[in-house]
């Protein structure tokens, strides 16, 4: 798995997962992953949870036809609000993967602005 928190102790704490997300959403974290295991079965039967990524990629226009269907539950059970909210993080995921520097990038810049003379404006002008 691709290291995803940076390594500096004080950026980590900057990124509370437990309660800054699983704390605040914990119903809507459960049945976002029903939506992942339903989803799995049903285009992947037979196999261990994972992302098919190549069987769908419009997740944006995903998104808008749940929108249109919020507050009621398809026809496999699971509401249309966990499949979008689904689709976003799929969205957000793939945007943060094409366009986040990897977490040794962040930290090779900490270490590097921790050097005498060196500031994140010298390194980016």
């Amino acid at each position: 798995m691709t290291q995803v928190l940076p390594t500096d102790a004080r950026a980590r704490k900057d990124t509370p997962i437990t309660t800054g997300v699983l704390d605040y959403f914990p119903r809507a974290l459960a049945a976002i992953a029903r939506v992942s295991k339903a989803g799995n079965d049903q285009h992947n039967p037979g196999q261990p949870l994972h992302w098919a990524r190549e069987k769908s990629t419009d997740h944006a226009d995903c998104i808008v036809r749940h929108l249109l269907e919020r507050g009621t539950v398809d026809n496999d059970g699971q509401r249309h609000s966990a499949k979008l909210a689904w689709r976003a993080l799929a969205l957000l995921e793939t945007e943060l993967e094409r366009t986040a520097p990897a977490a040794w990038e962040d930290q090779l810049l900490l270490d590097l602005v921790g050097l005498p003379g060196v500031s994140r404006v010298t390194l980016f002008s």
